[in-house]
């Protein structure tokens, strides 16, 4: 078995680990803004309920929540680039699976779609794995 060192200068580890930190943030912004415009985009003046377009293209029947059902799969993909693990992505796949099951009942899936917010839920995940692995500035 061969050792092999990293014969980099320290500041250059340290330079690639701060670029590869950033690429991360980057990234973990763009996905939580697409989280955003799908769960908590609006809310509902002096109810405080806030929702996204998940749950007004929802309104139109199956093909609503097929289309939004696609862009959280996005979501679970880039995560899957981010190096999630196997089961925090079998996780985030069933949130989408359920927010795309019960937000396909006509009406009643986009009242589920204001409270179940899959994709802010999924981004919380991540975040807390990447917090959790040292990939996150913060």
């Amino acid at each position: 078995m061969e050792l092999v060192l990293d014969r980099r200068p320290s500041t250059a580890r340290q330079s690639a680990s701060a670029i590869h930190r950033v690429k991360v943030d980057r990234d973990l912004a763009a996905i939580n803004d697409l989280a955003r415009l799908l769960d908590t985009r609006w809310q509902i003046p002096g109810l405080g309920f806030r929702f996204g377009l998940d749950a007004l293209v929802g309104l139109v029947p199956v093909l609503g929540d097929a289309a939004t059902g696609v862009v959280s799969a996005y979501i679970v993909y880039r995560a899957a680039q981010l190096g999630a693990s196997p089961f925090l992505l079998a996780r985030m796949a069933g949130n989408v699976a359920i927010d795309t099951v019960f937000g396909s009942i006509p009406l009643v899936g986009s009242v589920f779609d204001v409270f179940f917010k899959s994709n802010r839920r999924n981004v919380r995940l991540l975040r807390r794995h990447l917090e959790k692995s040292g990939s996150q500035a913060f």
